[in-house]
């Protein structure tokens, strides 16, 4: 493992510091929801959360359990969270991001949204790195889903379903806003492919194989580093890539939040090009989903070469 690369090395810290946080929030929220007699609904983690806010509205209250800057594949659960799935109206999760959400959960009032979509295998390498890499030991497809945003909307509208059998007082309510959701996902769609039809490369070459749904949709072709953030590619990987990214004359090697952008730069150095961040959307980023998926595209446009 690289020195410098700080996921690894400071994963203890930010679980235990997620667990303190967290604990405090989860408890605040379960008052809050029996005070004001409001289901609680628990996201793992933000894209999660952002749909279930659209989809809740005001007639829910969201808790995440992943902070903003925590790495989801790191959480640990503390005992306040695990109540607060014991007791959550419904907590929304993927199966395979995070295993301690995933051995917490209540099998009955719980949403996976990966049940929702058609899913992608995992990364085109996994055989080669292990499975168990990244938290996937338990599914064999690539859990990060909400980077198609089609695909999203069809959670939405499988969400709204499950929050009306939850609480079926206000089951109108959540299908109307669930259908306002996918129409906003929708029109992001057409949008992102309208902006990638005129790229000159289509080549996508990552950190790690976090954006195999996002290549799916729009016709790109992704090429991952690792498989797994947290483990340094091997040499001869790191050659295939490098050959790979000359060949198909890559122009940028996409490095991401939260993860550190010393073998994405590496790799930039010797193949003579540059390094641009690419948003997996695992933490809250600055705006919100709807902001960083509209930030994610001008990054590609300039990165790939399309025309406006």
């Amino acid at each position: 493992m690289m020195s410098g690369f700080s996921r690894s090395s400071a994963a203890g810290l930010l679980a235990a510091a997620s667990v303190l946080t967290l604990a405090a929030c989860g408890s605040g929220s379960a008052e809050t929801s029996a005070t004001d007699g409001k289901p609680q609904v628990v996201a793992a983690f933000y894209p999660l959360q952002w749909l279930s806010e659209q989809v809740g509205g005001s007639d829910v209250q969201v808790s995440v359990l992943t902070s903003p800057g925590v790495e989801p594949h790191d959480v640990e659960l503390g005992i306040q969270q695990v109540t607060a799935l014991r007791d959550a109206a419904l907590t929304v999760y993927i199966k395979g991001i995070q295993p301690a959400v995933d051995d917490a959960v209540n099998a009955d009032k719980s949403f996976d949204a990966a049940t929702a979509v058609a899913t992608l295998p995992a990364g085109e390498h996994a055989e080669e790195e292990g499975e168990e890499a990244h938290g996937h030991e338990e599914v064999s497809y690539d859990p990060h889903l909400w980077l198609d945003p089609a695909r999203l909307a069809t959670v939405a509208t499988k969400l709204g379903e499950r929050l009306g059998a939850a609480d079926p007082a206000h089951a109108q309510a959540y299908k109307d806003r669930a259908a306002k959701t996918a129409t906003t996902l929708g029109a992001l769609d057409q949008e992102i492919a309208k902006g990638l039809t005129t790229c000159k490369s289509k080549t996508l070459v990552t950190a790690h194989e976090a954006f195999g749904y996002l290549a799916d949709r729009y016709k790109l072709k992704q090429v991952g580093i690792t498989l797994d953030p947290e483990t340094e590619p091997s040499p001869a990987r790191l050659s295939e890539v490098a050959k790979l990214a000359r060949a198909e004359g890559v122009s940028t090697i996409f490095t991401e939040t939260l993860v550190n952008p010393k073998v994405a730069e590496v790799l930039a150095n010797e193949v003579g090009a540059k390094t641009a961040v690419l948003d997996p959307l695992e933490s809250k980023p600055s705006g919100d989903y709807l902001s960083a998926m509209r930030d994610n595209l001008k990054t590609l446009q300039t990165a790939l070469g399309c025309m406006a």
